[in-house]
């Protein structure tokens, strides 16, 4: 049950924050997608920022555990090609349609949440031809960067720390 509640308060807490960087809004969907407004970028980047050195510091404390999944290629790009796809055609992200909905937009709802429910029951029914085909190309197994490349994961951290920052500077620098 605690984790049923942490993971219910973390999703009500992302939601917030979602809706306070303004992600949950059309035009900033539409603006980055046409890659004229960079607001949900920086948003996503700063949460990913933020999480990274929370995840290592926890694991590292012994307070959490990393269950890293396989990397598939073949899953990878038809995941992101599905959801490229959908986030193209409704403007609305899986998390930001959750979120939209929450604030009332219908939109959301009726392409969003339900189109997710409905891309879900197909993919379910089309998973056995997938799971020995495609769904297997390309699997390369549990691997991390730190573990690709032999380092500790905080330089790898710090090297993707400095490379965000910098995109970011790049950004903002572009936008004025």
């Amino acid at each position: 049950m605690g984790s049923l509640l942490s993971g219910l308060i973390t999703g009500i807490l992302f939601g917030f924050f979602l809706q306070k960087g303004q992600a949950l809004r059309y035009d900033r969907q539409l603006g980055m997608l046409r890659l004229k407004d960079f607001s949900i970028l920086k948003l996503m980047v700063s949460a990913i920022l933020v999480g990274m050195v929370g995840i290592y510091f926890f694991v590292d404390m012994g307070w959490g555990k990393l269950s890293i999944k396989p990397t598939v290629l073949g899953a990878n790009i038809l995941g992101g090609l599905i959801f490229g796809l959908g986030w193209g055609m409704l403007g609305y992200c899986p998390g930001t349609a959750v979120g939209a909905t929450g604030e009332g937009r219908w939109d959301a709802f009726w392409g969003g949440v339900l189109g997710m429910l409905v891309g879900a029951g197909i993919f379910a029914e089309v998973y056995s031809f997938l799971k020995d085909g495609l769904l297997r190309w390309g699997d390369f197994g549990k691997i991390t960067i730190p573990k690709l490349v032999g380092i500790n994961h905080w330089i790898i951290v710090l090297i993707i720390w400095l490379a965000m920052l910098l995109t970011l500077w790049v950004i903002e620098k572009k936008e004025k």
